[in-house]
């Protein structure tokens, strides 16, 4: 005798539920940068941008409000110090998934921050799929991480490249240090170097914290004892 054949399940429901969607918040204080991104996103089958931040204040503010899966962050925003927020995010949402996407990929700071957390650190330069593939990859039980970043800046050669210079200095970091001796601005030196103005500060920062220096010229003055830099008043860079 033939077994009867299972009821077809009622219009509109479905026999079984498919994948769960990601729910995305996007961190960029650049507008343009960041209205196209989240147009990128919600291309994406099972992808849903639930709100953007322009501010580290407002990130913080956003995740805690809409409980996202995933955070797309970019650490050169206004009211951001990369860690701090870090920390804040993943007190309040530990599982929450926090994927930085950004220009600055200096080895201290991606191993800090993934050290802190994060389960990917993209630089902008990252193709959409490898973006994509990033949102969409869930930790099964064991703790992923995606890396991809420039070349080099992780470590180079097997060894860390920031250690071979005096001081502890960075070969960025020694590079704004080198405009700052011709007395540019934070803004003058970031156009120079294809980087933020809040990236040169923090840049400056770290300058400032492993030279054990005050100011900007007495930073300037340690590099050239270092002769990490030329000397005040010689040939620099045109």
């Amino acid at each position: 005798m033939t077994a009867p054949a299972a009821p077809e399940p009622p219009t509109g429901v479905r026999a079984a539920e498919g994948p769960a969607t990601v729910r995305i918040l996007v961190a960029d204080d650049h507008t343009l940068l960041r209205e196209a991104l989240c147009e990128l996103l919600a291309t994406e089958p099972g992808f849903e941008v639930v709100a953007q931040a322009g501010t580290g204040t407002e990130t913080v503010a956003l995740a805690a409000r809409h409980r996202p899966d995933v955070l797309l962050l970019d650490i050169e925003m206004p009211e951001n110090d990369p860690p701090v927020t870090v920390r804040r995010l993943l007190a309040q949402q530990p599982e929450l998934r926090i994927i930085v996407l950004s220009m600055d990929d200096g080895r201290r700071l991606v191993q800090e921050l993934l050290a802190l957390g994060v389960c990917g650190y993209l630089h902008k330069s990252v193709s959409r799929q490898t973006l994509v593939a990033t949102v969409r990859q869930r930790d099964e039980g064991k703790h992923t991480v995606t890396v991809s970043v420039s070349p080099g800046s992780v470590w180079q050669g097997g060894e860390a490249a920031d250690d071979e210079l005096p001081g502890g200095l960075s070969q960025r970091e020694v590079e704004v240090l080198e405009w700052t001796a011709q007395a540019l601005s934070n803004r003058q030196i970031g156009s120079r170097l294809g980087i933020t103005e809040g990236t040169v500060k923090r840049h400056l920062r770290n300058i400032f914290g492993k030279l054990d220096a005050v100011s900007r010229i007495d930073a300037v003055n340690k590099a050239v004892e270092l002769e990490l830099i030329p000397p005040l008043g010689g040939r620099g860079r045109r």
